[in-house]
């Protein structure tokens, strides 16, 4: 058995953790508490950057869904006619200890696995650093109105103002013990501080009373058509394959749901698990067969060069229910301060909110535009903004 999963088995199964591993835990939470108090009081200041920061991350341990709702948030902010840059550690990356903008060039073992996904799918600038205060400089030195830190929740010396924190839904906080013990990288109570906790995946959650934070919402990963690894731009429906036996990869933090995905799509998947951030190699494809290998959007980008013909991977998609996006949006607005920096996405000129009969409106006096605002959530289009007349009291407040 492997120590991850060894690990694995102690975090989240039966096994009882050794009483050595037991007693490592508590000094791990006296160096969290020591981070945390040294910044409370002063001892440490965290570095404010010039444009609003949203973090989203976890607790624990582990896949919880981060890339996909990093994704989401980008292309919603995006969408609101914010300019959104990404900042990432990039995980995996082989050399270059400075500051990295992710470019069309890039490869993954230049700025790591979930930093390519994240450029590609958000279509969005994405800068890779330890540092994520520089590499938030340098968002921000290109253009950035706002800058969402990716896994950052612990990096506590770039200031933020919102923070978004994932917990799996189906392990849950596991044995419910810090690290090593335990998959924890803070205790639960951290959760009362963010400005939302989204419970990733059915499971535990707000829906079974398990409620921290400020807001408890539900996010769903929804598998699209797959696609094909090499450079061929085949796509291939996931339900075709449903009855079917194949080879089922995947070297993330929680393999389990991946291949449990598959299952639910009527797939019969042989699995090979690997450790999160795996280096792949040629002979980790060879099956000795021809049945179909399909593995995660993250191990994709890393196989491009030598992944078979018959090689797939299944990007996810994030999911809210209506209500549940129209919270986090909402409140992500207010606790970032977002309102006050939309720009018109015709003109880019400033707004302003005004109110009138009908509800909430964002004002573009350049434009004559009036964009209104339903459910606390803007709605930049400019089909859906309303002409007004030059004498129109909108105008003059």
């Amino acid at each position: 058995m492997s120590p991850e999963a060894w690990l694995q088995q102690i975090w989240y199964g039966r096994r009882r953790a050794p009483w050595w591993l037991r007693a490592l835990s508590p000094l791990f939470g006296l160096s969290v508490r020591s981070r945390h108090w040294l910044y409370a009081h002063g001892w440490r200041r965290p570095v404010r950057v010039a444009v609003p920061v949203i973090v989203v991350g976890n607790i624990s341990v582990g896949g919880t869904g981060k890339t996909p709702l990093v994704i989401w948030l980008a292309s919603r902010l995006a969408g609101l006619g914010l300019a959104v840059a990404v900042v990432s550690r990039g995980y995996g990356r082989r050399g270059g200890r400075g500051v990295a903008p992710l470019r069309a060039t890039s490869s993954a073992e230049e700025v790591g696995d979930e930093a390519l996904v994240i450029g590609r799918r958000a279509q969005c600038p994405v800068y890779v650093g330890s540092d994520r205060v520089r590499a938030a400089q340098a968002a921000i030195a290109a253009g950035a109105a706002v800058v969402i830190a990716d896994d950052g929740l612990q990096h506590l010396r770039l200031a933020r103002d919102a923070e978004i924190a994932l917990v799996d839904a189906q392990r849950g906080f596991g044995n419910g013990a810090l690290l090593p013990a335990g998959p924890l990288r803070e205790p639960t109570g951290r959760l009362e501080s963010v400005s939302a906790v989204v419970w990733s995946g059915e499971g535990f959650g707000p829906a079974t009373g398990q409620r921290q934070g400020r807001t408890a919402l539900r996010m769903l990963l929804a598998g699209g058509d797959l696609a094909a690894v090499g450079t061929a731009a085949a796509r291939c429906a996931l339900a075709s394959l449903a009855g079917q036996q194949v080879h089922a990869v995947a070297g993330i933090g929680n393999p389990q749901r991946f291949f449990a995905m598959l299952r639910t799509a009527g797939l019969n998947p042989i699995e090979h698990p690997l450790p999160d951030h795996h280096r792949y190699r040629p002979g980790d494809l060879q099956f000795g067969d021809t049945l179909p290998i399909i593995m995660t959007e993250k191990d994709a980008v890393k196989c491009q060069a030598f992944a078979p013909a018959q090689c797939w991977y299944l990007p996810v998609t994030a999911h809210f229910a209506p209500a549940d996006e129209r919270a986090l949006l909402g409140r992500i607005l207010m606790d970032a301060r977002l309102l006050d920096i939309l720009v018109c996405p015709l003109c880019k000129g400033p707004l302003r909110r005004a109110s009138e009969a009908g509800g909430k409106v964002l004002v573009c006096g350049a434009d004559r535009l009036a964009y209104p605002v339903r459910d606390g959530i803007p709605v930049m289009l400019e089909e859906e903004a309303r002409l007004l007349e030059p004498t129109d009291p909108l105008l003059e407040r």
